[in-house]
């Protein structure tokens, strides 16, 4: 569960729209925030936000957008048409992120977005687009050659959005995240769809790929063990999921991972020994091992969960 929003994003800080507010001397030195007061607020009301925004912050000020609370966010698809309306005027946006809500808002697994794929079409220039929640998410492949950073936090990433990642041809993407999360929560990305991601035939630039919070991290440290993207990353996030003994071992025994700069397998479900071996296979790398997890245990079974789920 995610409990905080951002106070700032992608190096500006959050500052809550509020129509007729006074602006602050540089409208262009943040990144705004678009929220409804209440979580069953009607379609119109976020239209009316949008359209108070539009009409008096200045077109070129607005770099960033944070999305939050825009009515009924569990059962209505957060309305992207309306962004996409706005592009010829916010000819300056770079950053968008849908949506920060936490789950005291709406559970992540609940967020209810839709296809995302007409605000790339929109927004030719921009370079971090974030999405929170994969519940009825929806992606075509694209060719984008403006965005840098492509993050996806879901506790149940569909496997046609992976698949359709691996399909866009991103020239200019550095860092890519995808929360697999867990099949009971609309996770079901296979290997197989997964593939073109980790061949990085269309994502030359990547750097930092983060295939995290899996129900399944054994296998992907698998697949990841013998991937070709992984010889251009800087940064390897495996981390959220449950990763045992298993995949550490297929991570040691497949491709050098020594070139990394960082290795990130915090929450995970290995023994101190196999902890013990990563680190000392892996000289000059920064491996996060924090919070590790042990089984859960009831009636003699035991059970293990991704960081990020409901």
């Amino acid at each position: 569960m995610i409990h905080s929003h951002l106070s700032s994003f992608t190096g500006l800080p959050v500052l809550p729209f509020t129509p007729g507010m006074t602006l602050p001397d540089d409208p262009s030195a943040v990144a705004w925030r678009l929220e409804v007061e209440d979580f069953d607020a009607d379609p119109e009301e976020f239209a009316a936000l949008v359209a108070a925004l539009r009409a008096e912050v200045p077109a070129d000020a607005v770099r960033a957008l944070v999305i939050g609370e825009w009515g009924s966010a569990y059962e209505r698809a957060l309305p992207v048409d309306l962004l996409v309306e706005a592009a010829e005027e916010w000819t300056s946006l770079r950053a968008v992120f849908l949506a920060d809500l936490v789950g005291e808002q709406c559970e992540i697994s609940w967020l209810t977005q839709g296809d995302i794929t007409p605000l790339l079409a929109a927004y030719p220039s921009l370079e971090v687009l974030w999405v929170r929640g994969g519940n009825e998410l929806r992606l075509d492949p694209v060719r984008h050659t403006g965005l840098r950073e492509l993050v996806f936090q879901t506790g149940g990433l569909p496997g046609s959005v992976a698949a359709a990642v691996g399909g866009c041809d991103l020239p200019a993407l550095e860092r890519l995240e995808l929360w697999l999360g867990r099949q009971d929560y609309g996770g079901d990305t296979t290997r197989a769809e997964l593939a073109d991601v980790l061949a990085g035939t269309r994502l030359p630039a990547l750097r930092h790929l983060a295939v995290c919070n899996a129900e399944f991290a054994d296998r992907i440290a698998e697949a990841v063990a013998a991937a070709p993207v992984v010889r251009q990353l800087e940064v390897l996030d495996l981390s959220k999921g449950i990763l045992t003994d298993v995949g550490a071992e297929a991570l040691l025994a497949g491709q050098p991972l020594t070139h990394l700069r960082r290795l990130d397998l915090h929450h995970s479900f290995l023994s101190e020994s196999a902890r013990e071996r990563v680190v000392a296979a892996l000289p000059g790398v920064e491996v996060d091992l924090s919070d590790p997890q042990t089984a859960e245990v009831y009636n003699g079974r035991e059970y293990r969960f991704t960081a990020v789920g409901e």
